[in-house]
């Protein structure tokens, strides 16, 4: 993928004058993207830290050089620390910055505890540099050409997160001595930017001689392009000295441009004749008129001045998207258009399944192409001994849509699909079984109803091509489970479902690490609804399920989603206990009135032992499979561990997350 950069903007000598190992945080994101390939055009110590993978952004580069990290979650970002050991970090992960990133306590957590996490992390570490990409919206109210000095007046949560982190760094490098400053940076555009911001708007509409909705002609703003902003991250932490510790610096032109004067240089650049419409685009409500910055500190104490002008950026930022495709716009769209039914992740559970896997990736492809929707297809290899890893690489070389999962242990379906589910990125996901016993066809009407309205489409068993006897069972596991249970659990339903992505998200907040996919599926509620089919037998070689292990399945779904058998021992109990003491009255009035009637005898007293002990013994066992249970959720042990990733076609070994 070409990425088109300034040639004044070469800056080979910054790059290698950092401290290695380097990790970008939020690495996903416009800016820190740019950051990190400017970073390994020069160098291969650095690595880019990402929440989710695959990013658009990061689409060509080696997966060598990308981490799956949850920043925000503090164990990842321990283990991250613990194994890659960098002695240069620059943190950009960020969120709230976009007008539909509104969820409150994820802007604190990422913008602030994020940042506080990592300190405690790295201070007994011998650090070169912590640079973290700070926002002129700490100003809030104060932010027409403030100078680093001037107090902050944040007038939304994420600026008061973004100067609740400022103040940290300030406490953090005055106090604590941590090599660590703030970069508070204004309206930067450039290559990678998302497509529902200004700048890429503009752009890809005037290479159309065109403009897009305009909000108020005299709104201004400090537009910086965003090569001018990597070198400013690669100064800071080039020249970060003691006295620099804790410092935040204005990262602007220091010029006020209007959307009037943006209108116009577009239309010089490209050549528009047709003037520009204003007002037909809202503003947002923390939008403030005149909003630019005083750069002088970062002048004097780094020695950083933007270098583009904006009608420069304007044309470089033009023929990125030239040379990158303007017919991949839509895949820069993060999420500011409403949710779609056009993309399906089928997430497959493969063990022992070598033979079976190209023949479910053909009915995928060709069901998919004949619903015409976006698709992902996942084959979570969950430590088969076969072929399958082989078989997975194969179709991830040929398709680039096809990624595998491999275990380092045979954790069960339910955890391979929860291990899918968490990389998946489509708008709903499709859960099957890797035998082919769940008929990739069907997923036709699934979408049909999902398109309908339905967030969860679930295959309803009505006949197993199977023995008579095993059918029966299986049926009479789901109508007892059902009447156990304190969630109605639709009958003959197995894991064989579309979920909406919104059921997806819930269902990866639930903590359990002893999972039933279809209880939880059922648990979390949203509108449900069915879909009849045969369930043929297995395609290749024999079910690697016995009585045992469907044993074991019932006690998992009972346990987990009912109290119903602890109910009964307690009642069984009190009714024992009433028989009990009405048989010992009797006794005791026999005994007194007519003691000739008690036949001295061991047989009564021993069956009565008996029959109590195998009770207690049964309530004993009972309760003890719920106190496992519970010994398996608080021991807090990974869900599952994924020994490396494939895409491709080639395969990439993952640290501990």
């Amino acid at each position: 993928m070409p990425v088109i950069t300034s040639a004044r903007h070469s800056a080979d000598e910054k790059v290698a004058a950092l401290r290695g190992p380097i990790v970008v945080l939020g690495a996903g994101g416009f800016i820190g993207a740019n950051l990190f390939r400017r970073i390994l055009a020069t160098r291969t110590d650095v690595f880019a830290v990402v929440k989710k993978l695959p990013v658009w952004r990061l689409d060509d580069i080696d997966q060598r050089y990308l981490l799956e990290v949850d920043v925000t979650n503090a164990g990842e970002l321990r283990l991250l620390v613990d194994s890659v050991k960098p002695a240069t970090i620059f943190n950009c992960a960020s969120y709230g910055a976009y007008s539909f990133e509104i969820e409150s306590e994820q802007i604190y957590k990422t913008n602030f505890l994020l940042l506080v996490t990592l300190v405690s992390l790295v201070r007994e570490r011998p650090m070169a540099a912590i640079i973290h990409a700070g926002s002129s919206s700490e100003y809030g109210l104060n932010c027409a050409g403030p100078a680093e000095s001037t107090p902050l007046l944040p007038n939304s949560d994420y600026a008061v997160s973004k100067a609740a982190a400022a103040n940290f760094i300030s406490y953090a490098g005055k106090t604590l001595g941590i090599a660590i400053a703030n970069l508070r940076l204004y309206s930067v555009f450039g290559p990678y930017e998302d497509s529902s911001r200004l700048i890429p708007n503009l752009v890809v509409r005037g290479l159309s001689k065109e403009f897009p909705p305009l909000v108020n002609p005299d709104i201004s703003r400090d537009f910086v392009y965003v090569d001018d902003v990597s070198e400013a991250f690669l100064v800071a932490a080039a020249r970060l000295t003691p006295e620099l510790y804790g410092e935040s610096f204005n990262i602007g032109s220091g010029c006020r441009t209007t959307i009037r004067e943006a209108a116009e240089t577009a239309q010089k650049v490209f050549g528009i004749a047709a003037p520009p419409q204003f007002g037909g685009m809202s503003e947002r409500a923390w939008d403030l008129s005149n909003w630019f910055a005083n750069p002088e500190k970062a002048k004097s104490r780094l020695g950083w001045t933007v270098k583009t002008s904006f009608e420069d950026g304007l044309r470089l930022t033009a023929d990125w998207f030239r040379a990158y495709g303007i017919a991949d716009l839509d895949k820069m769209t993060k999420r500011s258009r409403p949710p779609s039914h056009n993309g399906i992740t089928a997430i497959i559970a493969c063990y022992l399944d070598e033979q079976a896997i190209p023949i479910m990736y053909e009915r995928l492809v060709k069901t998919f192409k004949k619903i015409g929707v976006e698709y992902e297809i996942i084959f979570v290899n969950d430590a088969s001994p076969d072929g399958c890893a082989g078989a997975i690489a194969r179709l991830s070389a040929q398709d680039k849509n096809v990624i595998g999962i491999t275990h380092s242990r045979n954790f069960g379906s339910q955890m391979a699909f929860r291990s899918g589910m968490e990389m998946a990125t489509k708008d709903s996901c499709v859960l099957l079984d890797g035998d082919l016993q769940d008929p990739p066809e069907l997923i036709e009407e699934f979408h049909r109803n999902w398109v309908e309205g339905y967030d969860v489409v679930y295959g309803r068993r009505v006949r197993r091509e199977m023995p008579l006897l095993w059918g029966l069972m299986h049926k009479a596991f789901y109508r007892v489970f059902s009447a156990f249970s304190y969630i109605d659990i639709p009958n003959d339903a197995g894991d064989f479902s579309l979920l909406d992505k919104r059921v997806v998200s819930w269902i990866l907040l639930c903590p359990e690490r002893d999972l039933f996919m279809r209880g939880l599926r059922a648990y979390v509620g949203f509108r449900q609804t069915g879909t009849d089919y045969v369930r043929p037998a297995r395609m290749f070689g024999k079910s690697t399920n016995n009585f045992f292990k469907n044993i074991a399945w019932a006690k998992r779904g009972i346990f987990s989603f009912s109290d119903v058998p602890l109910t009964m021992l307690t009642a069984s109990g009190l009714v024992l206990l009433a028989v009990s003491i009405l048989i010992g009255v009797v006794f005791v009035g026999v005994r007194i009135l007519a003691p000739e009637l008690v036949a001295p005898g061991l047989t009564t007293v021993l069956l009565f032992i008996l029959f109590f002990g195998s009770l207690n013994l049964f309530g004993l066992g009972l309760v003890g499979e719920y106190v496992a249970k519970i010994m398996r959720e608080v021991k807090e042990r990974p869900r599952f561990i994924r020994a490396s990733i494939i895409r491709h076609g080639e395969v990439t070994q993952l640290l501990p997350k």
